[in-house]
């Protein structure tokens, strides 16, 4: 596994069916797999939280969420094979885990939209593809307890759906009580889109990197900064770097 650094960002060049792989052999073997995305914001973002770059960076696994990030590992000569975006993945590894009878946790969200997914889950695969979930909205203190939790539920696989940076750093600082879990990944919004509360964008907006635009256009009040500002930043980043090197 080839892992290549993008301004302060470590990043694994692999694609979705190469993770995927990783991701299976490493419940197969009772590893231990700590999985985390990027996309340009968060690169943004890892620039001066320190905390948060850290978190990220010490992940066993590191895909390239967004396009901007594709774009940006060609132009700086460390080219990336393909984008794997965290609700796809999640999507491909809810898939396996029921074909191979794995199991899975669902932390986040608010708790109808949580339990929707969790409903729908079970409606299109099995109830014993669930070991628990549970709401995103809980205080620093809880977080420990809710890691044992979650490490005492026989899951194979957690998926996060917290903004950044807390999803992040949750994961990274209960590192060690999760070890009991094979794979936890931070999958941010997923659930909102899974529940039906908000729309992805269509496919050739994902392909031609408009996803965050079509994100945006939902809640514009909430996004403008995140999006407008961010991808800004991180394409003068980008060519400050290029003309470094």
């Amino acid at each position: 596994m080839k892992r290549t650094s993008i301004l302060k960002t470590n990043i694994d060049n692999l694609t979705m069916q190469e993770t995927l792989d990783l991701v299976d052999e490493s419940v197969q073997s009772c590893k231990h797999i700590h999985h985390s995305v990027v996309n340009a914001g968060k690169i943004v973002l890892m620039q001066d939280d320190v905390q948060l770059r850290e978190s990220v960076n010490n992940a066993d696994i590191i895909n390239a969420d967004g396009q901007a990030v594709i774009w940006a590992s060609k132009i700086l000569n460390q080219p990336i094979k393909e984008r794997v975006a965290g609700i796809d993945l999640m999507e491909n590894l809810v898939e396996l885990a029921h074909h191979k009878g794995y199991k899975i946790y669902c932390l986040g969200a608010e708790e109808d939209i949580v339990g929707k997914v969790v409903q729908d889950y079970k409606r299109n695969y099995s109830e014993e593809l669930i070991a628990g979930y549970r709401n995103g909205y809980f205080s620093k203190e809880e977080e420990q307890g809710i890691a044992q939790d979650i490490a005492n539920s026989g899951a194979n696989m957690l998926f996060v759906a917290i903004s950044s940076p807390k999803k992040e750093n949750f994961l990274y600082e209960n590192r060690e009580v999760l070890k009991k879990v094979n794979f936890i990944m931070g999958v941010g919004g997923s659930f909102d889109v899974i529940s039906g509360k908000t729309k992805r964008a269509p496919k050739w907006m994902q392909k031609s990197g408009l996803e965050w635009f079509y994100r945006f256009l939902q809640e514009p009040k909430r996004m403008w900064k995140r999006y407008l500002i961010g991808n800004t930043k991180f394409i003068f980043l980008t060519f400050k770097e290029k003309l470094k090197k």
